[in-house]
């Protein structure tokens, strides 16, 4: 007894001194859940949940019944009895571990386990579990029972980087905690146990086995009757998703990552409305996941992105590769790859601006600058075209003879003025698409095309709110400034529709008016097909990670049958619309266009490194200079100084 007595005299000093060592109780509260950033898409369906929960904070009951009962059952059955501390659980748990000579079952409530979550560190001491005990009393004193458990399901940790139930409802079942089943509210009870062992998306069967635990405690404390278990038993495990699913986390991370420049830091739970089409997103997912799967073999292609944006800059789609899962590297904004002749447009809107029109004449034929030839990767030359044919027909030679002309730092000025932010290379070889951008860029630039001529710099976010309501950011629809003409979209829009009419863009044709441009990387590493309506323009390219060469995949084949395919589904029920402007191409060459061979192909550019190689293996040199050449009179075909006499000159009488 006088050894009890002092045993318990000692206890009782211990908990002083450890009380001591507390901050006052006036001082304690609840701290803060991390924020959630709830992302919708135009039409208010759910993009993603971002911030360090991965999920928003549900209350008790809103969120789907058997949550709460499956985690009192196999976690706390006198939760709504004890009073923060449960001297029989504790009693059994030190029979148990002392029984197995080791710490087999711990004895610690849910309004402990939120006091460790909320308050405390995890590491097993004396002094914490003492601390714990104080907290856990002074919870069951300020809350409810009913609060106390809806701030625990809202802040647990339950693996997969999900804190909180409906972040681990999304993370593995993609569905919201309101929406969850049985079976899967009890693999969420079973979590909590160890949240990374038993995570579905690691062992399935084993969060399947700890599940039927759970639903075997659900039965014994009557929550449940022998039917419910026995039809939820029944379902087979399912592995979950190793990371995130879904292409539309590509926009999600981008929409994140703009935020802080909009709102600042994220205090509170915010909801982000966007300018993302789930129903277009998923579309085009589909889309490039079809034809990467098709033909990842045959054509050795592995990853594809693509970016849809409408006339006023908002990005209706947003793919920034093959599987998000695999890869989180978003390859429509933060790759840069040579677009090829995709970028030849800013090359003859340059000329055009000078004065030339689309029936300006030039001769496709073998040329020298410097100690550059530029050609076609076919050897196949059309004599004299005109500048509409050129471009239609992406003829290299044209296009350093007119990026001579007109020098290429006037081309590279009209690139950034209508949205390219990469720098890019003043040289003669940037006719040839040599400096490298980003999807996202160079599809924005044909934008003015698509829109009568106005700079629309592409946005994700219309709105920012927080969960009462307040507005944080609210988008200004206003259109940025004129950066075309109208004199120069109609002629621009009547070479590029004449892409999709017979050059090498034709299988685009899907009944609205379209333009575009293809594009073909050096040795097939690239293959890109940027087109558009006065509705939606889209940007597609295909390609490797690694640059390795895809096996004679051109701007014109699977750039241009996604870009169909997605384009049809977008455009489905909408009335279709004229491209803006207007301007009659008048001449012709003779023949007929049906006898013009299409050659977009590896263009005969100069990148900087490696050089390209024609048909003959003959590996041009590196150009020596970047000064405009000698003005060409619009109808006089072009001849560059010292060029040798060749046998197409003979023909053609030059």
């Amino acid at each position: 007894m006088v050894l009890g007595l002092w045993g318990a005299i000692a206890f009782a000093g211990l908990l002083v001194y450890f009380a001591a060592k507390m901050p006052p109780t006036t001082d304690w509260e609840i701290p803060d859940r991390p924020p959630n950033v709830k992302i919708l898409d135009v039409n208010g369906n759910l993009i993603a949940n971002r911030g360090t929960t991965g999920g928003e904070a549900v209350g008790l009951h809103d969120m789907s019944p058997y949550i709460p009962q499956a985690v009192v059952a196999i976690e706390d059955r006198r939760f709504y009895s004890h009073f923060g501390i449960d001297p029989i659980g504790l009693a059994r748990a030190v029979v148990t571990n002392i029984t197995k000579g080791r710490s087999a079952q711990g004895g610690s409530t849910l309004t402990q386990q939120l006091a460790k979550n909320l308050f405390l560190s995890p590491e097993r001491t004396i002094e914490r579990k003492v601390q714990e005990a104080m907290l856990a009393l002074w919870l069951e004193h300020k809350y409810t029972k009913d609060q106390i458990l809806e701030m625990y399901l809202n802040r647990v940790y339950l693996g997969s980087g999900a804190f909180g139930v409906d972040a681990a409802s999304r993370r593995y079942f993609d569905k919201s905690a309101r929406d969850v089943t049985l079976i899967e509210a009890a693999t969420i009870a079973g979590l909590l146990k160890a949240p990374s062992r038993l995570s579905p998306a690691r062992d399935p069967q084993a969060a399947s086995d700890r599940a039927k635990l759970v639903l075997a405690a659900m039965r014994d404390q009557g929550m449940i009757n022998d039917t419910d278990q026995a039809i939820a038993e029944s379902e087979p495990p399912t592995r979950a998703a190793s990371y995130w699913q879904g292409s539309e986390n590509y926009a999600a991370d981008r929409i994140v990552g703009s935020l802080k420049n909009l709102i600042g830091d994220v205090h509170d739970d915010i909801t982000v409305q966007t300018t993302i089409d789930m129903n277009l997103q998923q579309t085009g997912e589909e889309i490039i996941r079809d034809l990467i799967s098709q033909n990842k073999d045959k054509m050795q292609v592995s990853q594809g992105a693509l970016v849809s944006i409408d006339a006023t800059g908002a990005v209706r789609a947003w793919i920034g590769g093959y599987d998000y899962a695999a890869s989180q590297f978003d390859r429509a904004s933060d790759a840069r790859r040579q677009p090829a002749s995709s970028f030849k447009p800013f090359v003859y809107l340059t000329a055009l601006e000078q004065g030339r029109t689309p029936d300006s004449v030039r001769n496709d034929a073998p040329i020298r600058i410097g100690k550059w030839t530029p050609g076609n990767d076919s050897g196949k030359y059309m004599g004299e075209v005109t500048l509409a044919t050129a471009l239609s027909h992406s003829l290299n030679s044209v296009a350093a003879q007119l990026v001579m002309e007109v020098g290429p730092q006037a081309v590279i000025d009209t690139a950034h003025r209508l949205g390219i932010q990469s720098n890019l290379v003043n040289n003669a070889s940037l006719a040839l698409g040599t400096s490298e951008v980003s999807l996202v860029e160079l599809t924005d630039a044909y934008v003015p095309f698509a829109n009568g001529g106005y700079s629309a710099p592409p946005y994700m976010i219309e709105k920012v709110t927080t969960n009462d309501g307040t507005v944080l950011y609210q988008r200004d629809n206003n259109m940025g400034p004129r950066v075309i003409d109208d004199r120069n979209i109609g002629m621009m829009n009547a070479m590029l529709s004449r892409t999709v009419e017979d050059g090498t863009a034709k299988r685009a044709q899907f009944g609205w008016p379209a333009a575009g441009k293809t594009g073909t990387g050096q040795n097939f590493r690239d293959a890109w097909f940027i087109g558009y309506t006065s509705n939606l323009t889209t940007g597609i390219w295909f390609g490797n990670d690694d640059g390795k060469p895809m096996k004679r995949v051109f701007g014109s084949t699977l750039p241009v049958t996604a870009w169909k395919s997605f384009m049809t589904a977008a455009h489905k029920g909408v009335p279709i619309a004229p491209l803006p402007g207007s301007y009659q191409i008048e001449n012709i060459v003779p023949g007929g266009s049906d006898n013009m061979p299409d050659i977009d192909a590896p263009f005969g550019g100069y990148d900087g490194q490696n050089m390209p190689q024609d048909d003959d293996g003959y590996w041009p040199p590196a150009p020596e200079t970047t000064q405009p050449g000698a003005a060409i009179d619009d109808n006089t075909p072009a001849q560059p100084a010292n060029k040798p006499t060749t046998l197409l000159d003979i023909i053609m009488g030059n």
